[in-house]
């Protein structure tokens, strides 16, 4: 009896563990053929009904899902991101900035190259310019771009029988026409300070297109404002606009939301801004938005009339990841005319998206539509911001005091370009 008992015992000790073993190789067969997750690592300010949506309708295409990792945001953020990325602990997609601080997170050596996907030729050389690093692009557009010029009040064109202007000449014209009915010709909101600064970042479309390398040499401490008299120009804009009284007399305490009720109400006629102001005035003034265009900000230079854009965001794929073919598959219907319309039902597009072909929701603000010809006609150039690191941070309270007569023309962009020397010192920027 015992021999037996000892016997049954041995069996149990090997015929146990296999089959224990069985079950664990069965639950690893179950786990190998789950499909894989992509992780988006994106700033924890923006909205992500747009991309949530987007990465639903992959999966069930795909069967991948996308996991959504939020991170703080600003200089938090980006130094989050460098950890990261050094120590090899990376998301299949990252959330950054176009422009300058691309450069920050060693795109070459981080993400993949994505210069010769088939969808690239769809998408504007404007942003294109904004994530390519020598030679090589690495990011797709994660929302649509917003540009910044004149929002106007189309009921009070038509009443005054004014035209789009094509020059500063005929947008003054316009002007006097306007104070002369008796309203205000250029809305100000210098309350709210960083309003003041659209007749300067607006107008480097004319900067770009006169001086094509000045963003380069201006980062090399090779070119200035104060002696660049195509960027010495936006300033002397603002002295004119001050001088022929075309502001409303309390523009130093009018607010941004201020500002936007007169234009809405046809109380002012003009309102130098981005067209990112289209989603408040749609939340705020349902009843008039459709009376208020857009214009690009005109200029005397022979021959030019464009606008500068801000343009969105990008997304990212790590280049040392676990999953980048999926991440490329993804990228690929993220910017597709399926992706974007599904993008553009859940968030409101401020200006055109960057790929050709995608259309703008039929809800979409007419004064938002205004944009289409400028992107269809190549007359759009990317905002200084996204094409140097080199800032002033001042340029606010800068573009106040030359707005109100406070500082000559020159003498403000003498101390524009003081200001971005600090700025680029900190940055130890070569040249500087």
């Amino acid at each position: 009896m015992k021999k037996l008992m000892l016997v049954i015992a041995i069996m149990c000790l090997v015929v146990l563990p296999g089959l224990f073993a069985n079950g664990n190789s069965d639950n690893a067969s179950d786990q190998s053929e789950e499909s894989p997750v992509l992780v988006l690592l994106i700033d924890n300010a923006t909205s992500l009904d747009g991309i949530k949506a987007v990465a639903a309708a992959f999966e069930s295409k795909t069967g991948v899902a996308t996991e959504i990792e939020l991170r703080p945001g600003s200089a938090e953020g980006e130094n989050l991101l460098k950890t990261r990325l050094a120590t090899g602990e990376m998301s299949d997609l990252i959330y950054f900035n176009s422009g300058s601080l691309l450069t920050a997170l060693n795109p070459e050596r981080n993400f993949v190259d994505l210069t010769n996907e088939s969808y690239m030729e769809k998408i504007s050389s404007s942003y294109k310019q904004t994530v390519t690093v020598n030679g090589k692009i690495f990011g797709i557009p994660a929302s649509s771009s917003a540009a910044g010029g004149i929002l106007y009040n189309k009921k009070a064109y038509r009443e005054l029988g004014l035209e789009i202007p094509m020059t500063w000449d005929e947008f003054m014209d316009n002007c006097q026409v306007v104070k002369d009915a008796g309203k205000t010709a250029i809305i100000g909101s210098y309350k709210d300070d960083w309003t003041a600064q659209l007749f300067l970042l607006s107008d480097f479309y004319y900067v770009q297109q006169q001086v094509p390398d000045f963003a380069e040499r201006f980062t090399k401490n090779e070119a200035k404002y104060a002696t660049t008299p195509a960027a010495l120009e936006a300033f002397y804009k603002y002295k004119e606009v001050q001088e022929r009284d075309f502001m409303n007399s309390d523009y130093l305490a009018t607010t941004y939301d201020e500002a936007l009720g007169m234009l809405a109400e046809g109380d002012g006629v003009h309102y130098p801004m981005l067209t990112f102001a289209f989603a408040a005035l749609t939340n705020n003034y349902p009843d008039q938005v459709e009376d208020i265009g857009f214009f690009a900000q005109p200029d005397n230079a022979p021959g030019l009339n464009g606008t500068t854009v801000w343009l969105p965001n990008s997304i990212y794929i790590y280049k040392d990841g676990e999953n980048v073919d999926l991440a490329k598959q993804w990228a690929d219907f993220y910017v597709s005319p399926e992706g974007l319309a599904i993008y553009s039902a859940t968030n409101k597009a401020d200006g055109p998206f960057v790929v050709k072909g995608v259309d703008l929701p039929a809800d979409t603000p007419s004064g938002v539509l205004d944009l289409i010809k400028y992107f269809e006609n190549d007359k759009t150039a990317p905002a200084l911001e996204f094409i140097t690191p080199v800032k002033a941070p001042n340029s606010p309270q800068i573009c106040v005091e030359v707005g109100s007569g406070i500082s000559e023309p020159l003498d403000a962009a003498e101390k524009y370009d003081r200001d971005t020397e600090k700025q680029a010192k900190q940055l130890n920027l070569p040249g500087w």
